[in-house]
């Protein structure tokens, strides 16, 4: 998808039973205007998915799932497979900093997933970012061109438009540090400089690449405003139907 969009996701993480996620989409929908040029997605726990498939209006707001194994089907206990996914879901994450931190994916394991996604029709989230030791380091670029090559082995340029990147540095998810415009824009530039050598320069400027990390309705705007960062992943923020869809408002207003 070219970047005519700019995209807007709320990762609910582990927040909202069912019954909570269907009022707050109930909630979330009164508000929310349709954009053209803004595409709304929220992912909430895995449970509410298939609920929350028969309510949504897809015009308006598409779904993203928070996780998935990669394997389509098998004698994988308490797994749930992008097949299963399929129909229900638009997006998926991958590779957010939990998963690789808390819960120790490899590359291996993240790599499988983007396939996974694209095989199924559902368009991967690829996230990626540094710890504060190697930002401190001065590691930003090549961690970030370690976890791409990491991600997008065996992925063809063909298959690279179904992609959206997402930089998130590790040391300003949760914390309330935000990152610097600079800080992002330095990083944001490395990861289309890295695409580009490994894709070329149409591949790298066509793809989708966005923020996320402790983003708050009055950090919103100032990343919005800078020319590479087609979106955001927002936390915390995105579990207030009011200032998510204010941001939501901002992003129209900006990239219009």
């Amino acid at each position: 998808m070219a970047r005519d969009k700019t995209l807007i996701i709320g990762n609910w993480k582990m927040n909202l039973g069912v019954h909570d996620s269907s009022l707050y989409l109930h909630k979330l929908a009164k508000v929310v205007k349709i954009h053209r040029n803004v595409e709304v997605v929220i992912a909430p726990t895995i449970l509410a998915l298939q609920t929350l498939s028969v309510q949504v209006n897809l015009r308006q707001i598409k779904l993203a799932a928070q996780n998935f194994y990669y394997r389509d089907h098998g004698a994988y206990t308490g797994e749930v497979s992008a097949t299963m996914l399929r129909g229900i879901v638009q997006y998926v994450l991958v590779g957010h900093s939990e998963r690789r931190h808390v819960f120790h994916e490899s590359d291996k394991d993240i790599r499988a997933k983007v396939q996974a996604a694209i095989r199924n029709d559902i368009r991967p989230i690829l996230c990626v970012g540094e710890t504060a030791g190697e930002k401190a380091a001065d590691e930003t670029k090549d961690v970030l061109f370690d976890q791409l090559i990491g991600g997008l082995a065996n992925v063809t340029s063909e298959e690279l438009e179904k992609i959206v990147i997402a930089y998130e540095p590790v040391w300003a998810i949760g914390t309330g540090k935000n990152a610097l415009p600079p800080d992002v824009t330095f990083a944001i530039q490395a990861i289309r400089s890295q695409l580009k050598h490994l894709y070329g320069a149409k591949a790298a400027a066509n793809i989708q690449v966005l923020y996320g990390g402790s983003v708050t309705a009055d950090s919103a705007a100032a990343y919005l405003e800078l020319p590479d960062v087609d979106g955001l992943l927002i936390g915390g923020a995105s579990l207030d139907a009011h200032i998510f869809s204010g941001i939501i408002e901002k992003a129209y207003t900006i990239k219009k």
